[in-house]
């Protein structure tokens, strides 16, 4: 029993050694997808729609502003104090606009980048299970040190998964 024990204290430190350590460039990988051009092509496009739509709100806002501050002095109260509602209105009205579209501009590229990291997460568990890999760090998420004597970039075999140069 004890030989048995001994024996297989002695083989451990082989079977460590054994194991595969690779890393990974994650963030490489997603800016080479097309998907990753597309969603940020759309985003993009996106932005400067919600950009435009304020930007009209805000010139409609300013010629309101304007012809009131020419017309004040004529009006009677009551239009007067309506008017200002209206300009108070239209203001809070354009603020609420900004943080709902910064909200849906948020929340639409969540979406297209989760489902491109499960992608390319997909595709580093594959890698590693077919290369008998123990762990794979990404590198791009700031790992201080990583040995490159120890452990092998797998960059190039998740492209490759990916169908990416």
């Amino acid at each position: 029993m004890k030989k048995l024990l001994l024996m297989l204290l002695m083989f451990a430190p082989l079977t460590m050694m054994a194991q595969k350590f690779g890393h990974v460039n994650a963030q490489e990988i997603i800016q080479a997808m097309p998907e990753f051009t597309k969603a940020k092509a759309e985003i993009e496009a996106l932005q400067k729609q919600y950009e435009a739509d304020l930007k009209g709100m805000q010139d409609e806002l300013q010629k309101k502003a304007e012809a009131f501050e020419k017309e004040q002095a004529t009006l009677p109260e009551n239009i007067k104090q309506r008017r200002e509602t209206e300009l108070q209105e239209m203001y809070q009205k354009i603020q609420q606009s900004y943080q709902d579209n910064q909200q849906a501009l948020a929340r639409a590229q969540q979406e297209k980048m989760q489902a491109i990291s499960t992608k390319v997460l997909d595709a580093i568990k594959a890698v590693g299970e077919a290369g008998g890999y123990v762990y794979i760090m990404d590198t791009a998420s700031g790992i201080p040190f990583i040995s490159t004597t120890l452990s092998k970039d797998v960059t190039a075999d998740v492209k490759a998964k990916l169908g990416l140069r």
